[in-house]
């Protein structure tokens, strides 16, 4: 649509672009998400760069490593058989010489293609060509793909999870956009770059600023899985030639698995090394707890909602996979459900599991940070009689814990400290909460 109506054009010209914007943004804008609404026009993916024709015509060996199965360097015709790559997407003009490995991670795939191109594969069927710069984009591509070219340096960062693997990368630099404003950001350094104005405020996930967005170039958004809650909005950043990557990091169950999602973001930013080291570093935090031993010890992990019922992590969460990991038990194991990683119970209900529990963990990356315990059992005086706050085991969590995606490992570590009386100067994420 937007190409139909010059789009592009309008934008190239500087003088006309200023002045049309200021007559017509508002109801263009409006008649837009109107037609969406009524229509549904567009695909929930936009083709970012299909303004360029024509697939690439160079040959060689890849520029960058692909897990050891370089063929053509190794002077074989054709690529050997390798597991997986039989679903990797078929393009036309280039060939797919490996595919990723992956330890933890379940919700993604990237598969590793000729000239340094790759396909990032997301469930929910989200399929993304990440062109390198300087590459062209192929005539033809399979349906609903997304195209991402290199470099990307205009990023707008709407899923809060996805920044602190921007920063873990070292690539701050490239985001110019944030859908937090800085007193929202525990990501030290994002909050600075905020404040120094090196990355403005954009707008909430569900309320983005268009306007500032296409004015100043930007070139991808970033969302969590909330932007299916407001399909408009993917829409519209189509319609704007603005592509859209979805994270779907927070659907892993394995608490490692999510940390992997760095080497998703290498691909974006063309650090993949620099991801590889990172996740062997997060990795070696794990090592360390290789063999632990049950410690018979539980631990319940929760906050208190507005409505005054518990809000546990379900057995299939990846917090309940970081307590086992750690050596302890968790009450709520029983309590799965696929679809959703919390659950919320009457505090009877709660009482009746945790009431032996050796450990509490509140959560106040939702609700406010404890001071006291007494402040905890002001919120229901049941909770006084769970055997944690009698011996003053309970524990809370740092508001910045939610945010640092990358560093899951840690947690690990401060639940395993906790659970053998280790020294708690030594926790990242959580600290212990006084009489």
């Amino acid at each position: 649509m937007a190409d139909r109506l010059g789009w592009k054009s309008i934008r190239k010209n500087p003088r006309i672009w200023t002045g049309m914007r200021r007559l017509i943004w508002i109801p263009v804008l409006t008649l837009a998400l109107t037609l969406v609404s009524v229509t549904g026009c567009g695909n929930r993916q936009s083709m970012g760069t299909s303004g360029q024709d024509g697939a690439s015509d160079r040959t060689g060996a890849d520029s960058r490593p692909d897990g050891g199965t370089d063929w053509e360097a190794q002077g074989l015709s054709e690529a050997p058989e390798i597991e997986g790559l039989s679903e990797a997407p078929e393009i036309e003009g280039l060939t797919c010489k490996a595919q990723l490995p992956l330890e933890y991670a379940q919700n993604f795939r990237i598969y590793c293609y000729s000239d340094g191109y790759r396909v990032i594969e997301v469930e929910d069927s989200l399929s993304y060509l990440v062109v390198p710069k300087g590459g062209l984009v192929p005539a033809k591509l399979p349906e609903d793909m997304t195209v991402l070219t290199r470099p990307m340096e205009r990023i707008y960062v709407a899923g809060t999870a996805a920044m602190a693997m921007f920063h873990a990368l070292g690539g701050l630099d490239e985001v110019l956009f944030s859908g937090l404003e800085a007193d929202g950001w525990y990501v030290d350094e994002a909050r600075e770059a905020m404040e120094d104005g090196r990355i403005k405020f954009a707008g909430k996930y569900d309320e983005p600023d268009y306007e500032m967005l296409v004015d100043e170039g930007c070139d991808l958004a970033v969302e969590s899985q909330m932007i299916h809650h407001t399909p408009k909005v993917s829409e519209m950043l189509g319609m704007m030639d603005i592509p859209v990557f979805i994270d779907c990091a927070s659907n892993e169950s394995h608490p490692l698995g999510r940390v992997e999602w760095i080497k998703v973001y290498g691909v974006l930013l063309d650090k993949e090394e620099e991801a590889e080291a990172f996740f062997k570093e997060q990795t070696a935090v794990l090592d360390e707890l290789e063999g632990v031993e049950d410690t018979e010890r539980s631990v319940v992990y929760f906050y208190i909602n507005s409505g005054g019922q518990a809000v546990v992590r379900t057995g299939t969460d990846y917090i309940a996979r970081m307590i086992k990991i750690a050596g302890g038990r968790y009450p709520f194991e029983s309590l799965k459900d696929e679809k959703k990683s919390t659950a919320a119970i009457s505090m009877e209900e709660f009482y009746a599991a945790a009431a032996d529990a050796d450990y509490l963990i509140y959560n106040s990356s939702i609700d406010n940070r404890l001071s006291s315990i007494s402040e905890l059992t002001a919120k229901d005086e049941i909770l006084k009689g769970i055997k944690a706050v009698k011996e003053g085991n309970v524990f809370c969590t740092d508001k910045d814990f939610y945010q640092a995606s990358d560093t899951a490992s840690e947690m690990i570590r401060d639940i395993h400290i906790m659970l053998t009386d280790g020294d708690e100067d030594k926790m990242t994420f959580l600290y212990r909460v006084e009489k």
